[in-house]
């Protein structure tokens, strides 16, 4: 099995199994107003088990902020209280500074009221501290830790395959212009190196690319018949080995091109399957074209007329 994919299997399972339960610590940085500290969370938090949450207290959005520039955390709370510390204008301006912590705002106002403007301003959760449980505010803080290292592991992942495919990529041009190179060699010594196809019927190139893409997702075994009868196609209009392979990759030049997300790998497998089939038959076509002239058919006489 292949080490990425096991990685990323490992990983999902480790995300997984973590929504299944809760952190058994926290790092927690509460920014609280003068009026409102944290005293009476710092012994809510203690009182239940669940998780042990180490609470830090900051006060006024100054000092917050200030903490966070030196010190990491694995969430944030935000006290909001009117007229005094205005959480959503902290969160919003933390957040366009390009901020990723977890922050659950608290304030006395109703859930229904604050939640949707806490998730708009770019909030994990809000929560509101006369009718909410301490085990519920551990949940929706721990709901934000998982949700964050969940996008912060696919945006490790994306890196990851986008590094493979830059990988993938270039390794696939490199193996083309190997191609291209062995086919410079075998040029007659007029024709320039690197020409494409010529004088090729633009209807027989683009045939040719749409047969590539569709044996790059189906494989040989649906499209041995309709190779055949390209060979034999190619064998009639007097179409060379160079010829066949300059057609080839041109193909395959514009299928990379416009590849996206496809492993290149892949495609340059399959391709290198197809043409190798392509030229067993386009050789078989001309060993008969060979011997029919070799060895001309003769017309028997009737009898009685010998």
């Amino acid at each position: 099995m292949d080490a990425t994919l096991k990685d990323e299997r490992s990983a999902t399972d480790r995300l997984v199994a973590a929504w299944q339960r809760l952190p058994p610590r926290m790092r927690v940085l509460y920014i609280a107003t003068s009026q409102r500290t944290g005293g009476w969370l710092a012994d809510a938090f203690a009182a239940d088990s669940a998780s042990k949450v180490l609470l830090e207290e900051a006060v006024g959005t100054a000092a917050g902020l200030g903490r966070l520039r030196d010190q990491a955390f694995d969430a944030v709370l935000v006290s909001h209280e009117s007229g005094e510390l205005d959480a959503l204008d902290l969160v919003e301006g933390y957040r366009a500074g390009g901020a990723d912590e977890p922050i659950v705002v608290l304030g006395t106002q109703s859930e229904q009221e604050m939640a949707p403007l806490c998730y708009e301003i770019g909030a994990d959760g809000y929560v509101c501290v006369h009718s909410t449980t301490i085990r519920n505010m551990i949940w929706v803080v721990a709901r934000g830790i998982q949700r964050h290292q969940l996008v912060r592991d696919n945006q490790r992942f994306s890196r990851a395959e986008q590094t493979r495919l830059g990988r993938g990529r270039d390794e696939a041009n490199r193996l083309v212009a190997q191609q291209r190179a062995l086919l410079d060699d075998h040029q007659k010594p007029d024709t320039a190196a690197g020409e494409q196809p010529l004088n090729l019927p633009g209807q027989l190139i683009a045939h040719y690319c749409g047969l590539l893409r569709t044996y790059v997702i189906m494989g040989s075994g649906n499209l041995s018949d309709e190779l055949e009868r390209l060979a034999k196609l190619l064998v009639t209009t007097g179409l060379t080995a160079q010829q066949t392979m300059q057609l080839h990759l041109h193909a395959l030049e514009e299928l990379l091109h416009g590849l996206g997300t496809l492993s290149t790998r892949h495609v340059m497998t399959r391709a290198d399957l197809l043409v190798i089939e392509l030229m067993m038959h386009l050789a078989e076509g001309y060993r008969r074209r060979y011997q029919e002239r070799v060895h001309p058919p003769l017309q028997r006489l009737l009898p009685g007329f010998e």
